[in-house]
């Protein structure tokens, strides 16, 4: 086994998106972590059940990384990165989650929130995303519907869903108060969020309690679900346009290109002008100067062949 360079203990336990490069500067692997630290660290571990990685970690010379703000961000960064180019040691060019949307309808005969993969535009009705990961997201939809059960507003109601609505308290006359707060939660408003969330924590623990646990089990993946879909991230956004930006710093320049909404292009190299100068817009700045720092901190390889 390899000695774990000591560019390891510099990763933070955040989450985020490495790269790997041999000596030559070729990239070789691009993954993504919940805990940047662990993860890397595992590739200096015991990987018997993996013959694939024990091949290549010995080719590793060194360790680029970019910490982002969520692991729904990491995974969006991840798959754009590798659906621009798939390095040597990558099995698939792109992610295995698939992109999904959230439909609101709030049309008054069948108001619905529900998961699709596309989006097909019509009066009355909002799209969500996109978000990786349908089995997440399905987990949202559900989150969002204990807490907000907009199905049964519906103007044209059936004897059982009659009942049903009257089980949870809901009418026509609701339905726009339902609506607003399920958009005001898929907004990340700073408060709908943790009133969304501080519901299904108290249906969580009321379902414990009455050793109903099963459905305390699924409220709780309905409570990572929907912190996975609330969470930040800007690798891929809707609509957002093309971008370059670069910062200089510590004789290093990272620059980065979102290319149509998705952040595609990652580049580090070094840089002998002035230090500190960042060209990007306000809100990227800060991720720029920290990624550029910790580049610099991991010392990795500046003379790169390719991204």
């Amino acid at each position: 086994m390899s000695t774990r360079p000591a560019a390891v203990a510099v990763l933070p336990a955040e989450p985020g998106v490495y790269r790997f490069r041999d000596e030559a500067g070729r990239a070789l692997y691009i993954g993504r972590a919940g805990n940047l630290r662990r993860r890397v660290s595992s590739y200096w571990g015991d990987l018997r059940d993996r013959p694939r990685l024990r091949r290549m970690v010995p080719q590793v010379a060194g360790i680029e990384a970019l910490v982002c703000a969520s692991e729904h961000e990491a995974a969006w960064l991840e798959r754009n990165l590798l659906e621009h180019r798939k390095p040597r040691w990558n099995r698939a060019r792109g992610g295995q989650e698939l992109p999904v949307y959230i439909r609101l309808d709030e049309t008054p005969a069948a108001p619905r929130l529900d998961p699709v993969f596309g989006v097909e535009p019509r009066p009355g009705v909002r799209f969500f995303g996109p978000y990786l990961g349908s089995r997440k997201v399905r987990a949202a939809v559900s989150a969002l519907n204990r807490c907000y059960p907009l199905v049964y507003t519906a103007s044209r109601l059936r004897g059982a869903e009659r009942d049903l609505a009257a089980t949870r308290g809901v009418d026509a006359g609701d339905r726009e108060r339902l609506v607003a707060n399920i958009a005001a939660v898929m907004e990340r408003s700073d408060e709908a969020v943790p009133a969304a969330m501080e519901l299904l924590r108290v249906r969580r623990d009321e379902a414990a309690a009455g050793l109903r646990f099963e459905i305390a089990a699924a409220v709780q993946d309905e409570i990572e679900g929907l912190t996975w879909v609330v969470a930040p991230q800007r690798a891929t956004v809707e609509g957002a346009g093309d971008l370059k930006m670069s910062v200089r710093q510590s004789g290093l320049a990272l620059h980065l290109e979102i290319n149509n909404g998705r952040l595609r292009q990652w580049k580090q190299e070094a840089h002998l002008g002035a230090d500190r100068v960042v060209d990007a817009p306000e809100g990227w700045a800060a991720f720029l100067e920290r990624n550029a720092v910790l580049a610099a901190e991991l010392g990795s390889p500046v003379r790169a062949a390719q991204p």
